[in-house]
């Protein structure tokens, strides 16, 4: 298989106790991070009404912070240039900070949106740098792990950023949930000061490096695959609190808890993941979870007990996309950390926006369920790519 070289930079002379630390720091980033990302999700009706604007019109908060971040995750480790890459996640994290509280302080949905463009870029610029950190952090036998760890952040933020939002919104107003979260950014931003070691920037990485791992073949199916299961996913999830408050038996006050149940499925999703042996059987398994528990549940939507196991199903599922999806890609290009990373960032998150947008659509005009089968069919592309891919 043909790769791309990099000058490659380790861990190796890091005591794993400093390590560890280190990676729980960058996992408490991505954490922020995606909380930051999703938090709509859980406050998309009490956001729509109060800014006077439809369900599908208020998805735009998920959207275009994903279109930023997909353009600006190939180009912000260019253009830091010889930052060091402590320093840039420390700086990024701030201004994902700043942007929260303006968030919360918007008066209006413009001015809402003009901070999730500037979430976006914080999005793109961690991301490019945090997912293929582990190898400079721990021992070469701890990369792996790491990365989960790493990873983790994204399933807990559903277990607990997502429903803590969507609680926040139930109990207080959504303002509160965005204020939150740019003070835990605040916190973050002083543990990765605290904690990361000096990480000067692989002189090797720029953008044509990242541009030319297109011409690996396992690169360019690995972000198809991204593409298709990541779209899938957030053509539905996007919608997920109006889906949910369809199902007989559930009210506005249960969707937290539920959301919660998703997020735990997730967690769990994300290790499993990492304890099957091959990213390609993996994510054959991932890809068909995700295309069964989509249709089933556009099929028996209207059955709580149905809807919960389904929506439990589909969060196992998804939690080992992530770490799965990035894992395949370090694997075609060993040797290019930071460069698959900026590729698998800026597909994953064109994915987010695009999935959100499609959902968006299918909501205002044929209905919830509509996203559903959206995401199944996608989930069923992923699983026939996968399966046609060498082993």
């Amino acid at each position: 298989m043909e790769t791309i070289t990099e000058s490659p930079v380790d861990g190796g002379s890091r005591s794993p106790a400093r390590g560890r630390a280190a990676v729980l720091a960058v996992a408490a980033t991505t954490f922020s991070v995606v909380t930051t990302e999703m938090l709509p999700v859980g406050l998309l009706s009490p956001l729509g009404d109060a800014l006077g604007v439809s369900e599908g019109r208020a998805g735009l908060a998920v959207t275009l912070p994903g279109v930023v971040a997909a353009l600006t995750a190939p180009l912000l480790p260019t253009l830091a240039g010889r930052t060091d890459r402590r320093t840039l996640l420390v700086a990024l994290v701030l201004l994902l900070a700043a942007a929260d509280l303006a968030s919360a302080l918007a008066p209006g949905f413009g001015v809402l949106l003009a901070a999730r463009l500037v979430v976006g870029v914080c999005i793109g610029g961690v991301w490019a740098v945090a997912a293929g950190l582990a190898p400079r952090l721990v021992r070469a036998e701890a990369v792996a792990r790491s990365t989960a760890v790493i990873f983790s952040g994204i399933a807990v933020a559903s277990v607990v950023g997502v429903p803590a939002g969507a609680l926040a919104g139930e109990l207080a107003g959504w303002r509160w949930g965005f204020g939150a979260v740019g003070v835990l950014a605040l916190v973050v931003a002083g543990l990765l000061a605290a904690l990361l070691p000096p990480l000067p920037p692989d002189p090797a990485a720029r953008r044509s490096r990242a541009l030319d791992l297109l011409r690996v073949p396992a690169v360019r199916t690995g972000l198809a695959l991204v593409l298709l299961l990541v779209t899938g996913h957030f053509a539905a999830y996007t919608y997920v609190r109006p889906v949910l408050e369809r199902v007989d038996g559930v009210g506005a006050g249960a969707v937290s808890g539920l959301l919660l149940l998703y997020g735990v499925a997730g967690v769990a999703g994300n290790f499993l993941a990492g304890a099957v042996r091959g990213p390609r059987r993996a994510l054959l398994l991932i890809a068909g979870l995700l295309t069964l528990s989509l249709g089933a549940l556009a099929v028996s939507s209207r059955s709580a007990y149905a809807s919960v196991a389904l929506l439990a199903l589909w969060g196992l599922a998804y939690g080992g996309v992530s770490v799965t999806t990035q894992t395949w890609l370090l694997c075609a290009a060993p040797t290019a950390p930071e460069a698959a990373s900026s590729l698998f960032t800026a597909v994953f998150n064109a994915a987010i926006a695009l999935g959100a947008a499609v959902g968006g659509g299918v909501v205002d005009g044929v209905g919830v369920v509509g996203v559903l089968v959206v995401g199944a069919g996608l989930g069923a592309a992923g699983v026939l790519v996968c399966a046609r891919s060498p082993a």
